[in-house]
């Protein structure tokens, strides 16, 4: 068992090595989906809200225009908000879980109100790691992953896990260290199908109560320890060899067998004895062409070819 000092090294280090794994893996780089509309709504009913108040009261004094224009378009823009398509957002009132609001305009009431968290609920793409992952055979594995998973229930993945995606990222790494020690080295790679779904299995009953389903679980790479490549390679080689003897010796019982049953078909049958004897000279001479010379023992399956005929 790992000491708790190397578990929270670990803990303290996931974020980089999340950021590293997913900058090795070189993913094709894309616009991300911009809010830029958000930002945009919030200054423009800022300006328009406190530019209208300061108008109405310019004449009464500036210092309050200005300070009460500030004020009501910081009121207003924090009220009246909007959330992209795929963004809902959880909302507390007095500290409890009062909605889920979005997508679309949404009004929150200050003070007595608060948004506790923006929950996207596309599909979300994380890759992660199993280092050193132990087989059944006590062989020592690194496996790259990918995990495709998304958000369907916004209160839960707020109110029932404090960090919803670290969550699901260490529980993946988990998963998979789980399933990979359940079988031998062997079978990593030709159960690689059915580890996947095993590991898809494993998280989808832990992040259930978060309300997290897992889409797909997909192994990108595994890592062999160099010293036991080679061996690896000859114990598949040799199977090979083994493989290709065992079909070969049974090609050659196949045929041994039907040696032994036309023998004894030509022993209870001399004239079918003849006629093989006359198709392996018809044989040679259409494939020489011309005089053959054989052996005089073929010459005696044309003696009393009369007698045959009849």
């Amino acid at each position: 068992m790992r000491s708790k000092a190397k578990q929270a090294r670990e803990a303290e280090q996931a974020p980089a090595r999340v950021k590293a794994l997913t900058g090795s893996m070189a993913a094709p780089t894309a616009k991300k989906t911009s809010r830029n509309s958000v930002y945009l709504f919030a200054i423009a009913l800022f300006l328009t809200s406190g530019g209208l108040f300061a108008f109405l009261v310019w004449n009464a004094s500036l210092p309050v225009a200005l300070l009460g224009g500030v004020a009501v378009g910081l009121v207003a823009s924090s009220t009246v908000r909007i959330a992209p398509q795929w963004e809902r957002v959880v909302v507390l009132r007095l500290g409890k879980f009062n909605r889920i609001d979005g997508p679309g305009l949404y009004v929150v009431v200050p003070i007595v109100e608060s948004v506790a968290a923006r929950v996207d609920q596309r599909i979300i793409t994380t890759p992660f790691s199993a280092e050193e992952a132990v087989t059944a055979d006590l062989v020592p594995l690194g496996i790259d992953a990918v995990l495709f998973w998304m958000v369907w229930d916004p209160k839960d993945a707020c109110v029932e896990v404090e960090d919803y995606s670290s969550a699901v990222w260490w529980a993946a790494q988990t998963a998979l260290r789980d399933a990979v020690g359940r079988i031998n080295l062997a079978e990593v790679a030709t159960r690689r199908e059915q580890l996947d779904n095993e590991v898809k299995e494993i998280l989808e009953e832990k992040t259930r109560a978060w309300g997290i389903t897992v889409v797909s679980v997909e192994i990108r790479d595994i890592a062999v320890p160099s010293e036991l490549q080679d061996a690896l390679s000859k114990e598949a080689q040799a199977e090979r060899e083994r493989n290709s003897r065992l079909l070969l010796a049974e090609v050659e019982k196949d045929i041994s067998e039907m040696f032994v049953e036309a023998a004894a078909v030509y022993e209870r049958n001399d004239k079918a004895l003849q006629l093989r004897t006359m198709n392996l000279i018809y044989e040679s001479v259409k494939e020489k062409g011309g005089l053959v010379i054989a052996p005089s023992a073929f010459g005696e399956a044309f003696n009393n070819i009369d007698g045959f005929l009849k």
